[in-house]
Order: structure tokens, then C-alpha cells, then sequence
């Protein structure tokens, strides 16, 4: 007993410690390489010493705020791309307050995501010799004129003074930017080049490979309130001159098409993507198919677009979960208590459904929530449309990040949460009553997620190429290393083999991926998952693992959605908790799992969709943590507030694999 354990821990460590049976990194030969496929570079750099062909697991940030976001400025945050990207890679950086912070754990790689809306505005009213410095729309966003509202309503009005619009309807100001808006557009590109030369100033193109940044801005649509951003991520130093703000194309398709022309077609090397992050707030416009009353070959046309330029969601960050939801119009199956998790709108009654159709208000915590707001139904959504044109356009992969609009990438430990938003949350009293409308329970924000990739090596190619392939996964802040991978004839013992990683890739596909034609006599096909916890270190806490689930989603007659979830591995009652006055964790759990699962229901002819997902034992949440800092007498009220969990199970989840019907 004690021998298979220990084959089968040494070979989970083989995922994620790279090749076995001798393999020398950056030599395909020498064991089952990924398809084979020789990393090449779109820019000068030096090779990657730890280069492996089975790949290394990446922890990074692609969507965090400076002080030249305009919303984050109103908050007092001042920290600039240089200081992100020295926060990520764990140097001391200020923060609102008089603070001074730093993250216990090193990113590798990070993307400044600052609002690409307002760039030019923010930079006009708060450079003194800006022409319109002294203007009286300046004056008040630079809060230098009395605003008796509360935090978020002074940061509505004080954005408001420089835009012709408001939050939901915005326009550029004449007085501001002059008739031709040309001064804040000027002022927008110089912020742009700014942000790219601190990109390039902090990218190791080392041997080392230390730190990978990457050039990037926040598409920020907010129509009628409703959230549908989106995170522009480049490869590499080539990029538009221009951002793609959604003041001036608040259109969707017009940045995906603006994308196209002036960098995938620009015959310079550019290469973008799109991440859509907060689905969970675009009461149902995030993924909502506009082209059905266009000609049939424009419709195949626009899908193949998107899908071409949005491989990726952001499935977690600081507002909340956007995995699923229970309840929702017609999702058949068996309810997944696990949806409960993060959810941004819990309150009762709770929102109405839009069913088939969409709504307004999700960033005030209005109007109603649909399916799609969520990635698990998303996703099948696109396998119904795939099955229609033959085109998926809601094909993404697994990420996740904070959305913080402080400066502090990657910041997500719940024991030293130092909030997201400057000055409005500085202190644990501040974080643990703030809410940005009666919708939400207070201290609904947490601390965010992290995007894991799998790698050839830390650089800009190999970690785009991973992204672009979808070879991907979120987490809720936590560090497990989970993979995923899908085939007819993966070997039921593989688990137990010390040439797991290379077995897997020759007989299966990763996360990401299409399961291949299924050869003849195969009943249904095998996935193999495994996870290695969190390791811990810098004085953070590691907790074991508790289980794994494969989740299952399928379309269904009549507009339905199916869904289904098996636990694989571990043991959802395997007794673990933790004690909410200490914090304590107790009961046992696992360093490893493993298994090689068969779906018992496969449907040679219904399209579906598997991801895993991956469960720590149960921990404090951030609130608990800091609620427990006061005495019993001095904590906030929300520290009794029923619908602040007390304790969570931080997880992560895995990029999908699709099942097509030949």
C-alpha cells in the first residue's frame, strides 16, 4: 500500500515538475512532447533555461488597476504601472492611507489592464501643465471641491464632471478635448505608450526568465449599466498605436473588428485577445448572439471572429464568481451547492430571470441575471450554436485575476486582504461595511483569483501561445496546480505511471481542447485529472486538498441545459472544516489526487463540455479573518450578517474539453 502511494505521488509530481524517464527540457526527443510542436519566438530574447516541453505551471494577473485608471484616481490610488508590476514581483509599493504592502508570493507573469476609456481625460486634469488643468470639470474630478455624497457616489459624480455623459451613456467632452476631441485622444496615446514602455521595462528577456509582462488595457462597455468589459491582452511589444476605448466604439464587434485590422492583419507580429470578465453583472449582454437578422455566411463570418480573438473568461475576481448559479431558466439536473460560492447577488428575493432575453442596471446590483451570466451555461450556449453554423463563438478557456484598482496584482491571500479600491476600503472596518448598493450584502468583495497557465517556459510567446490553446485555469486565489486531459484510450492505471505526463498528451488532449474522432469500438471517452495543493511557503498557509469533480454540460430540447457533476477524487466527507472564532482548520485531507474517470453517459450524438474543478479543504474567509481582529462588542455588523459566509473552500478550475459529434 505504502509503494503505491508513493508511485503514485511521484508520478503527480511529474506534472508539474516536467519530463521523466531522463527527458532533457527543450528536447522533444526525448520524451512525448505536446504534439511536437517547436516553441518559436516573435521577438529577440534569450531561450529559457528551464524551457520544458511537457510545460510548467505559470501564476499570474491579467486585469489590475493603477492610479491612470480615472475611477481608481477618485479613490486616491496613485500607484502607476511600474509600481504593479514591482508589487508583482513582491517589492514594497505605497498604497492609499500611508500604507506600504507587498505580496508574500511572487507572480510571473502580470498584465496592466487600466481603463482604456478616460485615459486621456484622467492625464489632461491632473497634469498642471495641462491646458485645461484649472478647468472646473478638473477641479472637481481631482475632488478639490466639496462632494457630501458617499465614496461611490462622489467617485459617479466626480467621473461624470469629465465626460459628456454618464457612466452608461458616455461621451467626450467638447470643453475638455476640444470640438475634434484630438487633445484627449493625443493625451489617451501618450498614456498607452507609457504603460508600454513600463511593460517593456519590467519583461525579463533573460535566460532567467524571472517575469513576463504583457502590454494590455480594459475595454470598459457598460451599457445601461449593464457590465460587459473586457481585457485586451497583446503578445508582444508590437501593438496598435491606439487603444480601443468603448466611449468611441461602443460597439463590441467594432473592437473585435479594429483588433482584427490594426493588429491581427497589420503584418507587424500583433496578435491580441479579448477576456470577458464579471459575466455574473451583464444581466445576459456578455454572451448574447446580436448577428441572427444578419445573411447566413455574415453570421458564420462574426462567429468565427470572436472565436478567433476570445479564447479566454475570466471566470473569478473581486466581484464575485461567475462559474453558475442555481435556479436559473431551464438548467436541468441536480442543484450544485458549490454554485453558492462568491456570488455577487444573493440577497432576496433574488434577481429575476431574463430567461431568452437581456437587461440593464448589474453594476448597481439591478435588472435581472441570465443563465449565460455564468460560464458553465455559456458554454453550452456555444456548443447549441456550434451545432447551428458549425462555428462556436462562446469557446473560451478558464482564467481568473482581481480587477483590483490599487495596484496590487496578484494580491489574493484572505489572511492579509488589504483591499481594492485606495482610500473608500484602507481599514478592516472600511472593507467589512462597504457595499456599492442595497443589492449586496456588505463585505461582498474578496480578495480575487489567479490565472494559471501551462508552459513551455516564462516568456511572452510561450505564455500567449498556452492562452491562445487554451492549456489555462482560474483559481480563487489559492496556488493548486490542477490538470485536466481527455481521450478514448487513456490507460485506467495512468495515475500510478511515472511517465503519466507524457502518456497523457500521447493518448488524450489537454484542457482546451476538442476530444479527437473516437476510434472504432470506443464506448465513451476518459478523462485523467489530477491536482497537487497549494505548496504554500512566505508564510502561507497550505491546506490540503478535498476533492475532485468533473462537471458535465450539454444542450438540451426545448432551449434546455443539462448539467451533471461526479466526484472523481478525494472525499467530499472527509470530516474537514474550520473553526470560524480561530480560524483554525481541522480534519484531514490530501497533497494529491488522481483519477482517470469514463463518463457513464456518454452520447455518441449530443455535443458536451467537461471541465474539472478542484476543492481545498474549508478555510476562513477574508471577513472572518478581519472580523475576528475586533473584540466581540466592536465588530461591524456585516461580521453577523447572514449572507456573509464564514468560511469558504478555495478551488480552481480547469479550462473545458469539448466533445463535437463527427
Amino acid at each position: 500500500m505504502k509503494l503505491k502511494r508513493l508511485a503514485r505521488a511521484l508520478a503527480l509530481a511529474a506534472l508539474a515538475a516536467g519530463p521523466a524517464d531522463g527527458a532533457k527540457a527543450g528536447d522533444p526527443e526525448g520524451s512525448a512532447a505536446p504534439h511536437a510542436v517547436e516553441l518559436k519566438y516573435r521577438e529577440q530574447r534569450e531561450a529559457c533555461a528551464d524551457r520544458n516541453p511537457l510545460r510548467n505551471a505559470y501564476f499570474g494577473e491579467l486585469h489590475v488597476h493603477t492610479g491612470f485608471s480615472t475611477d481608481a484616481y477618485t479613490f486616491e490610488t496613485r500607484t502607476t504601472p511600474d509600481d504593479a508590476y514591482a508589487f508583482a514581483k513582491g517589492e514594497p509599493i505605497p498604497f492609499a492611507g500611508g500604507r506600504r504592502v507587498s505580496l508574500e508570493r511572487p507572480l510571473d507573469f502580470t498584465a496592466v489592464t487600466d481603463h482604456a476609456s478616460f485615459l486621456g481625460e484622467g492625464r489632461l486634469c491632473t497634469s498642471e501643465d495641462s491646458p485645461v488643468y484649472d478647468s472646473e470639470p478638473c477641479v472637481y474630478f481631482r475632488g478639490e471641491q466639496s462632494d457630501e455624497s458617499g465614496p461611490l457616489g462622489g467617485m459617479g459624480r466626480r467621473l461624470a464632471a469629465i465626460t459628456g455623459g454618464g457612466v452608461g451613456t458616455p461621451a467626450r467632452s467638447a470643453a475638455l478635448c476640444g470640438e475634434d476631441f484630438e487633445r484627449c485622444l493625443a493625451a489617451m496615446d501618450s498614456v498607452w505608450k507609457e504603460n508600454q514602455a513600463a511593460a517593456e521595462r519590467h519583461y525579463d528577456r533573460t535566460a532567467e526568465c524571472r517575469f513576463t509582462s504583457f502590454n494590455g488595457y480594459e475595454y470598459t462597455a457598460t451599457p445601461d449599466y449593464a457590465k460587459v468589459h473586457r481585457n485586451v491582452i497583446f503578445r508582444g511589444e508590437a501593438v496598435p498605436e491606439r487603444v480601443v476605448a468603448w466611449v468611441d466604439e461602443p460597439n463590441v464587434w467594432e473592437l473585435w473588428r479594429r483588433l482584427r485590422s490594426d493588429c491581427l492583419d497589420a503584418g507587424n507580429g500583433c496578435d491580441a485577445l479579448t477576456i470577458p470578465h464579471n459575466s455574473n453583472m451583464s444581466n445576459g449582454q456578455m454572451f448574447a448572439l446580436d448577428y441572427f437578422g444578419e445573411p447566413r455566411d455574415r453570421q458564420v463570418a462574426m462567429a468565427e471572429l470572436r472565436a478567433r480573438l476570445e479564447p479566454l473568461i475570466e471566470i473569478m475576481q473581486t466581484k464575485g464568481d461567475s462559474e453558475c448559479r442555481n435556479g436559473m431558466w431551464k438548467v436541468l439536473g441536480d442543484p450544485d451547492p458549490l454554485c453558492d460560492f462568491e456570488k455577487w447577488r444573493l440577497l432576496e428575493p433574488a434577481p429575476e430571470d431574463c430567461e431568452k432575453g437581456t437587461g440593464r442596471g448589474g453594476v448597481i446590483g439591478e435588472g435581472c441575471q441570465s443563465r449565460v451570466d455564468f460560464a458553465r451555461y455559456a458554454l453550452v450556449e456555444g456548443l447549441r450554436e456550434a451545432g447551428r453554423i458549425g462555428v462556436n463563438p462562446i469557446k473560451f478557456g478558464m482564467t481568473a485575476s482581481t480587477d483590483v484598482h490599487n495596484g496590487n496584482s496578484g494580491d489574493t491571500e484572505e489572511a492579509s486582504f488589504d483591499g481594492l479600491l485606495g482610500i473608500s476600503d484602507a481599514t478592516p472596518g472600511q472593507r467589512l461595511m462597504r457595499g456599492t448598493s442595497t443589492a449586496l450584502p456588505p463585505a461582498a468583495f474578496n480578495p480575487g483569483g489567479l490565472v494559471g497557465v501551462w508552459a513551455e517556459e516564462n516568456s511572452r510567446d510561450a505564455l500567449f501561445d498556452a492562452m491562445k490553446r487554451r492549456e489555462t485555469f482560474g483559481t480563487s486565489g489559492t496556488r493548486i496546480l490542477p490538470r485536466l486531459f481527455g481521450g478514448w484510450t487513456l490507460d485506467p492505471a495512468l495515475c500510478a505511471d511515472p511517465a503519466l505526463l507524457q502518456k497523457a498528451y500521447a493518448q488524450g488532449v489537454p484542457m482546451g481542447s476538442d476530444l479527437s474522432a473516437p476510434p472504432e469500438g470506443a464506448a465513451a471517452p476518459r478523462f485523467l485529472v489530477s491536482a497537487l495543493r497549494d505548496p504554500g511557503g512566505a508564510g502561507i498557509r497550505s491546506l490540503p486538498l478535498q476533492r475532485i469533480q468533473i462537471v458535465k454540460a450539454w444542450p438540451g430540447e426545448d432551449d434546455a441545459i443539462h448539467q451533471a457533476v461526479f466526484d472523481v477524487a478525494g472525499n467530499p466527507d472527509n470530516g474537514a472544516g474550520v473553526d470560524p472564532e480561530t480560524c483554525e482548520p481541522q480534519g484531514a485531507g490530501d497533497d494529491t489526487l488522481c483519477a482517470v474517470w469514463t463518463d457513464p453517459d456518454f452520447d455518441p450524438d449530443s455535443h458536451a463540455v467537461y471541465y474539472a474543478r478542484v476543492l481545498e479543504n474549508p478555510s476562513c474567509r477574508w471577513s472572518t479573518l478581519q472580523c475576528n481582529q475586533f473584540s466581540e462588542e466592536d465588530r461591524p455588523e456585516s461580521c453577523a450578517h447572514p449572507q456573509v459566509s464564514r468560511a469558504i473552500q478555495e478551488r480552481a478550475w480547469t479550462s473545458p474539453i469539448w466533445f463535437v459529434p463527427r
